[in-house]
């Protein structure tokens, strides 16, 4: 049975971090004290907003009886329901929308097309639809003029003073993402929080076109309504998911579990294993042009499921809409950790400073009161990051910032990590890449994918043969970097593909200890934290994608060939006495699916062809020197 609590909390978590869902209780549970008073305040009612073709959108409104003056709106849009359904209130009005409930805004959820109660057919992150003859089209739908025709209804049914604004996390950040592209000349204000932009290069089913096998295995067949009798986690996970799916073997035998035949994301990620059409037309980021509201884009930066997308859609929008006035936040949070206010850190990292509290009281609200309220002043600081390490709030205009220099830090055959190249002229580590014994994630076994991988100890993979570990001496100086990381190795391997996973290290001191507030609210007492290695930022890359995502090739074996690709931002300063490490291995599992080593894609490959070991060499010599380009603010 505790295994069984453990699968269903994991995948609520997976499925709606801070959604109406999220924060469900039984649907015939009576309303408490804190409900009572919310209904003294505010009414709910239920309606079918009818959309452009005839589909109706099931939509709850709540509304406050004080009508003295006109309301805005603030509007979420999900595919993940909108429970309670019937008289009960949401939660969020209670939690992270309370200062919304103070101010009386108008809060509305709505089921996306084809999801829960809503009519229509459901389509997995739904591309713009390019056929468009304006806004007022009646025959090519899509997230965009649901949503227009939404706000529409809104504007002529509700007390609201005309300015509507919405927001969304995760698959909801998406959904936010697709509002704005509505145009609506209503819609004032949009935040995406930790928002699905492209699901084959950094968001969710794929990191740099890898597999994620855990997590999407865990996912996709519930969200898609496959198979939930028995319940496909349930059916792999005995003892902890790196026994088991190493059990399991490869993603055939998770297919066989799942038995589906239809046209869905599952079985479209096993028929399009390159980054073609498909995934290419899904990419949110490439929808960001001309777009009219503002946008404060919201990110984690130990955000284990989209981290890569609140980067790289904020970097789009700058680009693509110069003219939208354009807000980024990041903070050091897990996936939605900035909805609650007593966020303090996680795992055995402790940020103190409140920074949730922070953000929602000093960022999120002063952008929606300024631009829906009409009230307030305009956001000063465009860019607000939190640096993990020296754990402090900066703010700046624009992101990457402006003082931010690329500095490469090469690696050396004695093991260490300096910013001159190395002069050797014939110099490698090499290790033997197993995918019968692949690194695991994370130390302990564990019956889900963690949030806290994203910053565990480090220490149990260094320990390991087939992970090689460069460091530095222990700095003198406060080392702050701020921006993406781009890594060049230079990798000879003996057969025709392979995985390179290349982590950022931050090395304690040793004797370093918490203070016992610290220790306290992590409730970590007598984890050693002396010399504790916590990953600032880690990213796999499969090998075939070297020259592009939509063009695989096979690797000439033994021959030196360089392997480039950017991990993605980080915002974190290395103290004094802290030293910098880098590690390089060949899998990360079962987060990602093995590689077999060869050139076949890991969706039709069979449990034999992991038999393969492999020899991996990455070069330290002169011509050939692999280095990190650390983003070093000086």
């Amino acid at each position: 049975m505790k295994q069984i609590a453990y699968f269903i909390l994991t995948f609520l978590f997976l499925q709606a971090v801070y959604t109406p869902l999220y924060a469900q209780r039984r649907p015939d549970a009576k309303p408490d004290s804190i409900e009572l008073k919310l209904r003294e305040a505010y009414t709910k009612r239920e309606v079918m907003i009818p959309m452009r073709d005839g589909v109706k959108l099931y939509t709850a409104i709540y509304e406050p009886k004080n009508n003295d003056k006109k309301h805005p709106i603030l509007m979420n849009r999900s595919p993940y329901s909108c429970s309670p359904y019937g008289e009960r209130f949401t939660r969020a009005l209670r939690t992270s929308l309370d200062t919304y409930v103070k101010k009386n805004y108008i809060i509305v959820y709505q089921d996306i097309r084809g999801r829960y109660k809503s009519e229509g057919d459901f389509v997995q992150i739904r591309p713009l639809n390019k056929n468009k003859k304006g806004p007022k089209d009646k025959k090519n739908i899509d997230e965009a003029t649901d949503t227009y025709d939404t706000i529409e209804w809104l504007l002529k049914n509700t007390h609201n003073n005309g300015n509507v604004g919405t927001w969304g996390i995760s698959y909801d950040g998406f959904q936010a993402t697709m509002t704005a592209s509505s145009n609506h000349p209503a819609l004032k204000a949009v935040s995406p929080q930790a928002p699905v932009t492209d699901w084959f290069r950094g968001d969710d089913r794929h990191h740099n076109g890898a597999f994620t096998f855990l997590q999407t295995t865990n996912f996709l067949p519930g969200l898609e309504g496959r198979n939930i009798e028995k319940g496909v986690m349930r059916q792999i996970v005995k003892n902890d998911v790196y026994t088991d799916f190493l059990a399991l073997g490869t993603f055939k035998n998770a297919d066989d579990l799942v038995r589906d035949t239809t046209e869905t994301m599952w079985n479209s990620i096993k028929n399009h294993p390159n980054f073609d059409d498909f995934w290419k037309e899904r990419d949110a980021r490439t929808t960001c042009y001309n777009l009219k509201p503002a946008i404060l884009v919201v990110g984690g930066l130990y955000d284990s499921e989209d981290c890569y997308g609140a980067w790289g859609l904020y970097q789009a929008i700058k680009k693509q809409s110069p003219e939208t006035e354009l807000y980024l936040a990041f903070g050091p949070w897990w996936h939605g950790a900035w909805t609650r206010r007593d966020f303090q850190g996680f795992g055995n990292v402790y940020f103190g400073n409140n920074s949730s509290a922070y953000y929602m009281d000093n960022i999120q609200y002063p952008f929606f009161r300024y631009y829906l309220e009409n009230e307030g002043e305009k956001p000063e600081n465009h860019v607000s990051i939190f640096y993990s390490g020296k754990n402090d709030w900066e703010f700046y205009d624009e992101w990457p910032r402006k003082d931010m220099k690329p500095t490469p830090y090469y690696i050396h055959a004695d093991g260490s990590v300096s910013c001159e190249a190395p002069t050797a002229k014939d110099s490698y580590t090499e290790y033997v890449s197993d995918m019968e014994h692949p690194v695991p994630y994370t130390a302990n076994p564990t019956l889900y994918r963690t949030k806290e991988f994203m910053l565990d100890d480090q220490r149990f993979a260094t320990s390991r043969p087939d992970v090689i570990t460069f460091v530095t001496e222990p700095l003198a100086d406060t080392l702050t970097l701020a921006g993406p990381i781009e890594v060049e190795l230079m990798a000879g391997i003996s057969s025709t593909d392979a995985d390179f996973m290349v982590k950022v290290i931050d090395v304690y001191p040793e004797n370093f200890r918490y203070p016992r507030e610290a220790t306290e609210y992590l409730k970590n007492f007598g984890y050693p934290m002396s010399g504790y290695q916590q990953m600032v930022r880690g990213e796999l890359f499969r090998g075939r994608f070297r020259t592009g995502f939509d063009n695989p090739q096979p690797f000439v074996p033994n021959e030196i060939t360089p392997v480039n690709y950017t991990l993605y931002d980080v915002a974190h300063s290395f103290l004094p006495g802290h030293r910098l490490m880098i590690q390089i291995q060949s899998s990360w599992f079962p987060i990602i699916d093995r590689n077999p080593q060869k050139f076949i894609d890991t969706y039709h490959c069979t449990v034999e062809d992991f038999e393969m070991k492999q020899n991996i060499k990455i070069y330290h010599q002169e011509g050939a020197a692999t280095r990190l380009l650390l983003p070093v603010v000086k």
